[in-house]
C-alpha cells in the first residue's frame, strides 16, 4: 500500500528529472534532485565505496529524502497537502527555510495565541499551531508565495524561474487536492527503511519497482484533479 511519503516523494520526482550538471547550478552534477558530494556522504557513512551519482538505487534515494528532508521537517506530523509543499520546499531551498516558511505562515493566520518564533525548527508551539490551523489551503497558499517570493530574489532566476515558477504552481495544484481530499490520501506515517537495509541491498530495483509507483501515484493525483 502506498504511504504519504512515497506518493510525495513521487511528485517530487517527477520534477526533479534524471541526471544534470548545468553550469550555473552551484550543486553539481545531480541525479534525481541528489547531488554528487550528498551521495558520497551517504555513502560514506555506511561504510561504502564512493561512486558516481548516476549509479544511485532506489533504495538510497528514498532513503536519502527521508532522512535529510521528510524526517527534518516532521512532515509524517503535518496534514495532508501541507506536507507535501513543506517537503518539496525543503528539498530546494533546505529544511529550515522551509519550516520558516511553514512558521510564518501559521502566523500570518493567526494559528497560535502567541507568534510562532521563526527559527526553522518544528517543535511543540508549532505543532500545537498547526492542529489549531482549520484552513489548510490557506497555509499551503502562503507557503508557496512566500517559497517564491524567495526564489525571485535569487541570482540565478533569470536562468531556472521558468522552472522554479511552474514547479511550485504543481505542487500547490497537489497540495491543494490532497488538503481537500484527506480520506483518499495514502496512509502515514511510515515506518522508514533501515539504514542496513538500504545499505545491504546496492543494486537497482526490478523493472515495475518505485518507477512503477511513481507513475501509478501521479495517475492516480491527476485523475482526481479532473474528476
Amino acid at each position: 500500500m502506498m504511504t504519504q511519503f512515497s506518493a510525495c516523494l513521487a511528485l517530487v520526482l517527477s520534477e526533479e528529472g534524471g541526471y544534470v550538471n548545468h553550469p550555473s547550478d552551484p550543486g553539481g552534477a545531480t541525479m534525481k534532485g541528489v547531488i554528487q558530494t550528498v551521495y558520497n556522504t551517504y555513502r560514506r557513512s555506511r561504510k561504502l565505496a564512493a561512486r558516481d551519482v548516476r549509479q544511485i538505487t532506489d533504495n538510497e534515494l528514498q532513503a536519502i529524502y527521508r532522512s535529510r528532508y521528510w524526517d527534518l521537517v516532521k512532515a509524517d506530523q503535518l496534514p495532508f497537502g501541507v506536507d507535501l509543499v513543506v517537503f518539496d520546499a525543503a528539498v530546494n531551498s533546505g529544511p529550515g527555510q522551509s519550516m520558516k516558511w511553514l512558521q510564518r505562515g501559521l502566523n500570518a493566520l493567526k494559528a497560535s495565541e502567541v507568534p510562532l518564533k521563526d527559527d526553522g525548527l518544528i517543535g511543540p508551539a508549532t505543532l500545537e499551531a498547526l492542529s489549531s490551523c482549520s484552513d489548510h489551503a490557506a497555509l499551503i497558499n502562503d507557503v508557496c508565495d512566500r517559497r517564491l517570493a524567495m526564489l525571485r530574489k535569487l541570482k540565478t532566476y533569470p536562468t531556472f524561474g521558468k522552472g522554479w515558477r511552474a514547479r511550485v504552481g504543481r505542487m500547490r495544484a497537489n497540495g491543494l487536492v490532497m488538503a481537500a481530499d484527506p480520506a483518499s490520501a495514502p496512509s502515514k506515517p511510515e515506518a522508514a527503511a533501515s539504514e542496513t537495509d538500504a545499505a545491504a541491498d546496492p543494486e537497482p530495483a526490478a523493472a515495475g519497482g518505485f518507477g512503477a509507483v511513481i507513475a501509478a501515484f501521479i495517475k492516480a493525483i491527476f485523475a482526481r484533479r479532473t474528476a
